[in-house]
């Protein structure tokens, strides 16, 4: 019973600063710093009360001080409450708070009479408030305010109330310490601003450099293609949609025929230039839901979903003919001619991601084996107790491998 008391009693209380406070969390957090100005201004309300209920300022003009104070910050509170002021750039308008703040300070200066000392320390305090949010300029500008109010309000005490003035010493002590007052918590103010800066400038370095490492882990520098890590995480993912959603999966192998030949003649930046190349021309033929990879050295990995054999065999021979006839273009003008093998295979009811692999791998082999620049398909898993040629998973003996056929012949043979 006492659990529910108490779980009844937090859910109130909940209830209750939810419709104090709304659930907007950037609104709360302007209504909480006002909620704080509040506090703050009814503790100053009752400091001035108790220096009138003492007779030494004149209990009407505090009266009227006390209602013109609190006012303006419930005020204040029920426009932030309101969501008035929600898209504002500033939700607490902390500045026009905190001037209207400085200047109650200053007339409370000049009605608290022999009691104006207590007015600095307060004004010490309304300052503090510069921390939330204010820009420099902001701050400079309500330290000159405060110094341009509190002169006024000492003209008002020296030369505008009845009654002998303020010695002139007792004067200028107090516009020193309101002078020093308002320049140590501008100083205050202007580190705490520099440091939020710096804070945030530390925050947005170190998410790029997350961002950095994570494209360095998942990505290859040199075609900025997604390498084969991710492209195994992706595969084994795409490989349960597809069990799961019963649509297609195809993936193709490819590697540059020769490409060692091209870096031996032209040199090994050429031959990044024309991995470059080659990366680029293919990309052109991915759609937004293919996942182009390179997969190590020459060797790049496409992995096409809901992609029937017939649409996959298609796009392959394009891209296969595309590279035949378009020669990389070196930085030094050079044109460098390539060709490109592919093996694809379609995923088969209960294979697995490695499996599929190996069956690309092999039909890969097989168009290296049948003369290069081919697209070779795999017609079926491999059989138990052999393994694949040449097969990045397992020990290869090229003569193990059968049941693959070319692009051509399958389509002659398929129904």
């Amino acid at each position: 019973m006492s659990q529910k008391f108490v779980n009844s009693q937090g859910t109130r209380c909940s209830s209750l600063l939810d419709a104090l406070l709304t659930t907007n969390s950037r609104q709360r957090v302007s209504l909480i710093t006002t909620g704080f100005a509040c506090l703050f201004m009814a503790f100053c309300i009752l400091a001035m009360e108790l220096v009138a209920a003492a007779g030494l300022a004149d209990r009407q003009w505090v009266r009227w001080w006390s209602f013109a104070s609190g006012a303006c910050v419930l005020i204040s509170f029920a426009l932030i409450r309101s969501g008035v002021t929600r898209d504002w750039h500033d939700p607490a308008f902390t500045s026009v708070q905190m001037l209207y703040a400085i200047t109650s300070n200053a007339a409370a200066y000049v009605i608290a009479g022999m009691a104006r000392g207590i007015t600095p320390p307060i004004l010490a305090a309304i300052m503090m408030f510069a921390v939330f949010g204010l820009k420099p300029k902001q701050i400079k500008g309500l330290m000159f305010y405060g110094l341009f109010a509190y002169g006024a309000a000492a003209v008002v005490v020296q030369w505008g109330l009845p009654g002998e003035p303020m010695p002139a010493s007792l004067a200028a002590v107090y516009l020193l310490i309101v002078t020093m007052v308002l320049t140590m918590t501008a100083a205050l103010g202007l580190h705490a601003n520099a440091m939020r800066v710096r804070l945030q400038v530390q925050k947005s370095e170190l998410a790029e450099a997350v961002q950095h490492i994570h494209e360095l882990a998942t990505h290859d520098e040199l075609t900025g293609l997604p390498n084969r890590r991710y492209m195994q995480d992706m595969l084994r993912l795409e490989e349960m949609r597809a069990r799961h959603s019963g649509q297609p999966l195809l993936v193709a192998q490819f590697d540059l025929d020769f490409f060692k030949a091209i870096n031996d003649s032209h040199g090994h930046a050429a031959g990044d230039q024309v991995l470059q190349n080659f990366a680029g021309q293919v990309a052109a033929y991915v759609r937004g839901s293919d996942i182009w990879a390179r997969w190590g050295g020459e060797e790049f990995v496409l992995l096409m979903v809901n992609t029937s054999q017939d649409d996959g065999a298609q796009l392959l021979e394009s891209v296969r003919a595309r590279i035949a006839a378009t020669p990389a273009v070196l930085s030094s003008g050079i044109h460098v001619p390539y060709t490109v093998s592919i093996g694809a295979a379609l995923l088969e009811e209960g294979e697995s991601a490695v499996t599929l692999l190996e069956r690309t791998d092999a039909a890969l082999y097989e168009a290296k084996h049948r003369g290069r620049n081919r697209v070779e398909w795999a017609r079926q898993k491999p059989v138990p107790g052999l393994a694949p040629a040449r097969s990045k998973f397992s020990p290869a003996r090229p003569d193990d491998w059968a049941g693959c056929t070319t692009h051509s012949s399958y389509l002659q043979t398929r129904p």
